[in-house]
């Protein structure tokens, strides 16, 4: 049995880019802006370069003078913005996260050059990647802008940029990690390559005790996010998990490891090492007292980013086998947490279970009434089982649309277009059921006291994506072919209209023309939908709800309560069994 790596995805994204140019053309434009740079000053200005390569785009931003821990320890260089007062950032507010704080002196700096961002996003290409980087503080400004151009740009149509920092302190406080963790495209986009040499990644982090017992990262206000590639002369490893990154810049940090006289603390000499080289997750070599393949994968990398030396142990107070330890349990709540609504058993499960309720509609169909009124009688056991099929999928959809509605995105973008469709699909098969259950219990008015608030929130998504597409509207004929009706709404509007007819049958009601106008609006939504091929051709089934209000409204009619003579193209479409050629799937409608 396969197993899950630890570090898995952090070691995907650290081996691509390793294994690529992409390391090596990041750090060479940072280099070749340094060197570009000849004056000099007393305040922080920022300094950018386009770089367009054959293959790719590199967008580079430095600092001038370059940015120093002194720099970062003096008066401010600690300090947070709220969001409140960051327009610029405030689509990463949620409802679950209102509001978050980042670095002052990279927002500064950021916002020095909001009138070179516009610019910027006009080099993007649509045909070639992107590549965006930054050294020190440049790197917190490389991922600012990498944050904005996510909210800007239709990643539909251009690839999604990938953001590399060398030695770039921490930007944001726990709200901030929050908010693009639970997006995890977003997170997928940063990858901060930070040197062992180089205290400035670990500025912003307060000193750890080295006196505790446990190795858990010290309570600190600014957090990581993103993929780290920590490195030393002996190698490097991945990490993606924010907890073991914090315990780890700190364990890996050593005042007697540093380069005092490099201001650059070696990335060029690192970028030289890796390039072209896999990152190595070998575990032959390791002492007997690790039992567990994990903690060997864990040990191996420790290795490798310099932790295997007993004098940095020694110095930073590091027992290795509470390091170990602590390190795995922060990765395995990590992992959990990412399998929570992705979870590929749960995929497989939430496709056996739609397979199931397919069969069932057939079935349902084959005894020439629907899985709609089938389900509403309840009276075969098949229409009990099915109820664990809903059930399941609900509890899913529930959990998947409050997770998205929680991550930062651009308005109308809230799905990929495979997910989107898996809710929708998901919405037009299971939302009838709901239906039928709420009429059987003799409610009334469906979509405004007893819709869910998923269903209406998937339908939005749809309806935002589709207008945003512009693109011409074939959803209909394929939900026609594939036996779904698209308003998944039709059979609450159905059970209104058999409402009216049995209120106006009996001549009870003191709003008798209420009545009749909302069957008038009825015949106008039924025929609109047959025009556009948009209802599926099981509600002209013989013991259907439909043609059981068919039979209801055309005594309304011949009684001569809807007036004289009436007449309308869905009255003259049912009476001449139009319905029949239209199931066939032959009947063409001007």
């Amino acid at each position: 049995m396969n197993r899950s790596p630890l570090f898995s995805s952090g070691l995907e994204l650290g081996s691509l880019v390793v294994t690529s140019d992409v390391l090596h053309h990041s750090w060479a434009a940072i280099s070749g802006l340094y060197r570009e740079i000849n004056e000099a000053s007393s305040s922080f200005s920022v300094r950018f370069k386009v770089d367009q390569k054959p293959n790719c785009t590199i967008i580079a931003f430095v600092t001038w003078p370059p940015c120093t821990k002194e720099h970062l320890r003096g008066e401010g260089g600690r300090d947070f913005v709220s969001s409140s007062t960051l327009p610029l950032f405030e689509f990463l507010c949620t409802k679950t996260n209102p509001r978050f704080s980042i670095h002052k002196p990279a927002i500064d700096l950021f916002q020095s050059v909001r009138g070179a961002l516009d610019f910027l996003k006009s080099e993007i290409s649509n045909s070639k990647p992107l590549i965006i980087t930054g050294h020190s503080l440049g790197g917190s400004i490389a991922s600012l802008f990498t944050l904005w151009l996510l909210d800007k740009i239709n990643l539909a149509n251009i690839k999604r940029p990938l953001c590399i920092t060398f030695g770039s302190p921490l930007i944001g406080d726990e709200g901030m990690q929050e908010a693009i963790l639970q997006y995890s495209a977003w997170n997928s986009c940063f990858l901060h390559v930070v040197s062992d040499q180089d205290p400035v990644p670990r500025v912003l982090i307060p000193p750890r005790n080295p006196a505790a017992h446990e190795l858990a990262s010290p309570a600190n206000e600014y957090k990581p996010f993103g993929t780290f590639l920590l490195c030393s002369e002996l190698g490097c490893a991945c990490l993606e998990n924010p907890e073991s990154i914090l315990t780890l810049l700190v364990a890996t940090y050593s005042e007697d490891l540093r380069n005092h006289d490099c201001e650059l603390f070696g990335y060029g000499n690192i970028v030289q090492q890796l390039d072209r080289q896999v990152i190595c997750k070998d575990s032959t070599k390791v002492d007997e007292w690790i039992a567990q393949p994990s903690q060997a994968t864990i040990v191996t990398q420790l290795a490798a980013i310099g932790l295997g030396r007993p004098q940095q142990l020694q110095q930073q107070r590091i027992d290795m086998n509470t390091l170990v330890r602590e390190t795995e349990k922060q990765e395995r709540k990590w992992l959990m947490r990412r399998r929570e609504v992705y979870d590929s058993n749960v995929l497989n499960e939430m496709k056996v279970n739609l397979a199931q309720l397919e069969w069932y509609k057939k079935c349902s169909e084959d005894k020439g009434i629907g899985y709609y009124d089938c389900y509403k009688n309840a009276s075969d056991r098949s229409d009990l089982v099915v109820e664990r099929y809903k059930k399941f999928l609900t509890c899913y959809w529930i959990d998947t649309v409050e997770e998205v509605e929680k991550k930062p995105q651009r308005k109308g973008a809230p799905f990929t277009t495979r997910w989107l469709f898996a809710g929708t699909n998901y919405r037009r098969m299971i939302e009838p059921l709901d239906i039928a259950e709420y009429y059987r219990d003799r409610k009334t008015d469906y979509e405004t006291k007893g819709r869910s608030k998923h269903y209406k929130q998937l339908q939005q998504w749809l309806e935002e994506d589709e207008k945003n597409a512009n693109l011409p509207n074939n959803s209909k004929k394929q939900n026609l072919a594939g036996g779904q009706t698209e308003d998944s709404c039709f059979w609450a509007n159905v059970e209104e209209a058999l409402i009216s007819c049995e209120v106006l049958t009996k001549r009870e009601s003191n709003d008798m023309d209420k009545h009749k106008r909302s069957l008038i609006e009825f015949e106008a939504y039924v025929w609109g939908m047959i025009k556009n091929k948009a209802v599926s051709n099981e509600i002209f089934l013989k013991r259907s709800s439909f043609m059981k209000w068919w039979e209801e409204y055309l005594k309304i009619i011949r009684k001569g309560i809807m007036g004289t003579s009436y007449t309308s193209p869905l009255t003259d479409f049912m009476n001449k069994k139009q319905f029949r050629q239209y199931a066939a799937g032959y009947l063409q409608i001007g």
